[in-house]
């Protein structure tokens, strides 16, 4: 296939010469899109064997070549004659016999490029036969990664051009009705000489094989000990860790496989005393490579485990073992869904015995557990420094400690949680009489042995129940009194932050914990104080009732620490005093939310009139924070008040919409800060629903005036709660309020489409997602009205110019809203309510979205499919075929032609001599049928195998351009 085609690989040779040179980053971009259209050329079919049989071409080119080839093979197939296939065959075998001893990653793609081959060759019946004697008994390792790669390959083939029947008859063909010829064949290679049972290769090829071989008939025969032989060989104990772990996975299925599990067993266990020989070696990757052996088995046979547990007691030792030996603590995350799923069944009632005996083990777990987790001793003796500067192992140890802490919430449901607080306890105590005495401000020794189990409290907090009596009354105590380590305070103000719901039926434990966190305030380490701002956002939200008539002396200490805290911080501290004012009576509610909202929005306006003038965003962004502070204070202050009666919380809103109103006039541009306004909006509206109406015609001006001047999304995100709470129907609210909503909406919707007549959609991608989102809502509660309005034509029109758009999320909102709005040219509107009747749907309606379709739909049905070919996220893909279909449901025979004619105006020679009339013949039985569903499943496959094979034209889209949407109302 290479003759005359070898002049043409020189720009392929430059190009792949330009992508590893240093050159500028324009050229490579150039490069990249010459070899993009390259690899989807049918030059390409030429041009890659003349590059792999090249001398001019490096093992890189050859490698791209061989990938391109891969590539072709996959998606590109029916670009040759079919009587061209046996050639092609025989080419890559040339290439492969050329290839057999290296370099592997070339050989590698060849063989894939075989496999792929092989699967859609359907006439070529003796694959392995004439791939064996073609590359010949010296070919060995050629063959067996051949062998290894064709199952993967046919598992993948969802990605081949072939039927369901088809694939599967070749599934057959190629693996079923060769897997016990293949299984001789690995058992005589395996016997062949002393090292080929050994050879990786063949132990690659076993586990890719064990999809069709039974794992009984791998165990029952020689290879099973050649796979066992195989983990004391250094070079082959991953591949032989590969397989025996495929191998146990094929054995979930315990009840069908008891022979083969007892069978199994006792080479597993034997396998023991390599733990601490391999502990001793300090070789990492073996240790994990035998904890994950035991894991393996143990969660593969953990119902039987659970069944006959003094049967398997010594592989659930091996298990523990494993995790306490495991000093750099990399093995021990390998057991932890083991450990998780034998919690999990234990647990059950039918095998409370097992429980009983394993109950020892998981005592052990608990005491491993905290061990592992100690911080390091500094190897420099930097206290500061525990990681030698290595912060990647220190954010892996942290997330390391947290995934612990979970094994020792399961450990908690097996032997109680008495049991392992007890523990916590006892080593706490242990540090205290031991060197509790030698404890300075300056010096804290073995401190590593007391934070770990702070930090095992506080991990376990969440399986205490409130009436737990025996340990917490000791150890809190104790808490409160460790000395002040940064660490040390930081872990125990966590931990105390876990038990306030156990507090709060407590109430004398409170105020010591309370004093302890407080001071974690004036701390010197910024962690400690975050601990403690987040400690005291617990505190209040479940001690709220024991602190409500301390709610005015809080108020001094809040503003005493307000303006030290980050941001973070300080929004943890309000939600904490919010939830104590929330407890007040509502006569004391406008007062207390005044005390405390006032100097905070004292604070923002000093700072805005800072920003103001600033140059730089941190005036305008503590703007942006102390709405946020008044926004928590907002959404936990909820008095209940009868309809009848003034919220004292809304009396209060009204008095700060003026100045929430200013800011947003005066910061049109500042997103951070109107975000922020709005959120504060939205939230005084979920939080009041219908007690807000004093004030909603002021909030509904604003959140118009402001969309209009800032072109923000966010007030449509604040617009569409309204919309939701003053709903036609909904409780409290009269029609009069609901139309003024609905005239509200629509003045936010021409305000929109004004906005896209004059800005193109990639400068709004984020007014696009709001809009439609609020769109969708729109049609659950105002369907009536919007969908027969004119403002509802142009606005169909502008979904039509936000699918130019190529990011996800406004996408998602625009394709989301088509499907919904199409829906309602059905009986069956996609309508959320709670009713158990179907919601109905007038004729008028239905006749309404079919007039706009017809109108609409083909420059609709070439907006999505344009995008499924050339531009979607593939997150969008099954939106925009779902819209496809609301279509076909709507006016089937009309989209039928709309997606004829789309087809027909494709760039031309982008598709196939025949595929459209094939694609075509295949949607029209279908609509004729009356089977939408498989319509939408064709115009997936087309749309993607069209993608595949294209890339947009340089020169734009043609006839297929959107057109600029335009709005003069």
């Amino acid at each position: 296939m290479a003759s005359g085609a070898s002049d043409g690989i020189e720009p392929v040779l430059a190009a792949l010469s330009t992508m590893q040179a240093n050159v500028e980053r324009t050229q490579k971009s150039q490069a990249h899109e010459y070899l993009e259209g390259f690899q989807k050329s049918p030059e390409a079919w030429a041009q890659t064997h003349s590059l792999l049989s090249s001398s001019k071409a490096t093992s890189e080119a050859k490698l791209f070549a061989a990938t391109t080839l891969k590539g072709k093979i996959t998606y590109d197939l029916d670009q040759l004659p079919r009587d061209s296939l046996p050639s092609l065959r025989d080419s890559i075998l040339t290439l492969l016999v050329s290839f057999r001893g290296g370099p592997r990653p070339i050989r590698t793609q060849l063989c894939v490029c075989l496999a792929n081959l092989a699967i859609q060759m359907l006439e070529w019946k003796n694959v392995l036969g004439q791939v064996g004697s073609t590359l010949g008994a010296s070919a060995g390792d050629c063959i067996l990664e051949f062998l290894r790669i064709l199952p993967e390959e046919v598992t993948e083939g969802r990605r081949i051009n072939l039927t369901e029947d088809e694939l599967t008859t070749r599934t057959k063909e190629l693996l079923e009705d060769n897997a016990t010829e293949v299984l001789r064949l690995l058992i005589q290679y395996s016997q062949s000489s002393a090292t080929a049972a050994s050879n990786p290769r063949v132990l690659e090829c076993i586990s890719s094989w064990l999809r069709e071989i039974p794992a009984a008939d791998v165990v029952n025969s020689p290879l099973f000990d050649a796979i066992i032989n195989a983990l004391s060989d250094e070079d082959s104990f991953e591949a032989a860790v590969d397989c025996l772990c495929t191998i146990l996975r094929d054995t979930r299925e315990v009840d069908e496989s008891v022979g083969v599990i007892r069978a199994i067993y006792p080479r597993i266990v034997s396998l023991q005393p390599k733990i601490a020989q391999f502990a001793a070696s300090e070789d990492l990757e073996t240790y994990k490579g035998l904890t994950r052996i035991f894991a393996e088995a143990g969660e593969a046979w953990v119902v039987m485990i659970a069944r006959f547990p003094a049967d398997f007691r010594s592989l659930v030792e091996s298990i523990l073992e494993c995790c306490g030996r495991d000093q750099d603590r990399d093995a021990t995350a390998l057991t932890f869904l083991f450990w998780y799923e034998f919690k999990q069944i234990i647990t059950l009632e039918k095998y409370k015995d097992a429980r009983e005996q394993y109950a020892g083990i998981f005592s052990r777990l608990v005491d491993v557990m905290i061990q592992h987790l100690q911080y390091p001793n500094p190897e420099n003796g930097n206290e500061a420094d525990l990681f030698a500067g290595d912060r990647e192992q220190e954010e892996k140890f942290r997330e390391f400690r947290h995934q612990m802490g979970d094994v020792l919430k399961d450990c908690c449901e097996v032997i109680t949680v008495t049991e392992c607080l007890g523990k916590a306890f006892s080593l706490i105590q242990k540090w205290i009489s031991t060197y509790g005495s030698q404890a300075t401000s300056t010096s804290v020794p073995h401190w590593q042995e007391l934070e770990a189990p702070l930090f095992s409290m506080r991990a376990m907090g969440r399986m205490v129940s409130p009436e737990e009596s025996v340990v917490l009354r000791q150890v809190i105590p104790l808490i409160v009194q460790i000395p002040d380590h940064e660490k040390l305070r930081f872990q125990a103000i966590m931990a105390l932050a876990r038990y306030t719901d156990w507090t709060a039926q407590h109430p004398e434990f409170l105020q010591p914990q309370l004093n302890f966190v407080i001071a974690g305030f004036r701390h010197s380490s910024k962690e400690v104080a975050r601990a403690a701002a987040l400690a005291f956002k617990f505190f209040g939200t479940d001690c709220r009732k024991l602190l409500e008539s301390h709610v005015i002396e809080l108020h001094s200490f809040y503003e005493s620490v307000l303006d030290g805290l980050a941001p973070a911080s300080q929004e943890e501290i309000t939600e904490g005093v919010a939830c104590i004012i929330s407890t007040q009576e509502p006569s004391k509610i406008y007062d207390t939310f005044k005390l405390y909202c006032n100097p905070i929005i004292k604070r923002m306006m000093g700072r805005a009139n800072e920003a103001k003038g600033a140059q730089d965003d941190g005036p305008r962004m503590a703007v942006a924070d102390y709405l946020q502070l008044i926004t928590i204070f907002i959404q936990n202050i909820q008095p209940y008040v009868s309809p009848q009666e003034e919220n004292p919380a809304v009396k209060y809103c009204q008095e700060m919409l003026p100045v929430l109103s200013a800011i947003a006039e005066n910061f049109t541009s500042s997103t951070p800060i109107l975000e922020r306004v709005c959120r504060c909006w939205r939230y005084m509206v979920l939080s009041y629903r219908t007690a807000i109406l004093p004030i909603l015609p002021s909030l509904a001006q604003q959140l118009a005036s402001g969309f209009e001047n800032s072109r923000q999304g966010c007030f449509l995100w604040a617009t569409d709660s309204v919309l939701r709470e003053f709903a036609v129907g909904a409780e409290f609210v009269d029609s009069a309020t609901s139309q003024a909503i609905y005239n509200f909406f629509e003045q936010q919707a021409l305000a929109f489409l004004r906005i896209m007549n004059d800005l193109p959609p990639a400068d709004l991608p984020d007014v696009i997602e709001d809009f439609f989102r609020l769109l969708i809502d729109a049609l659950i509660y105002y369907h009536q009205q919007f969908l027969v309005s004119p403002v509802c034509q142009h606005i169909l029109s502008a979904s039509l110019s936000a699918l130019t758009l190529q990011q996800e999320p406004p996408l998602t909102a625009t394709l989301h809203f088509l499907r919904d709005f199409l829906s309602y040219g059905t009986d069956r509107p996609n309508s959320s309510n709670f009713d158990s009747q179907p919601s109905h749907n007038p004729p008028q309606i239905q006749q309404a979205i079919k007039q706009m379709v017809i109108s609409q739909g083909e420059p609709l049905v070439q907006r999505i499919m344009t995008g499924m070919m050339f531009s979607f996220p593939r997150e969008c893909l099954q939106d925009a075929s779902g819209v496809l279909l609301a279509l076909f449901e709507v006016v089937p025979q009309e989209t039928a032609v709309w997606v004829k004619g789309t087809i027909a105006m494709l760039p031309v020679g982008s598709i196939r001599a025949g595929e459209a009339d094939r694609l075509m013949n295949a949607v029209g039985m279908k609509v004729q049928g009356g089977d939408l569903r498989k319509v939408r499943v064709l115009l997936q496959d087309f749309t993607t195998s069209y993608r595949r094979r294209n890339v947009a034209p340089r020169e734009g889209l043609g006839r297929l351009e959107a057109t600029r949407f335009r709005f003069s109302g």
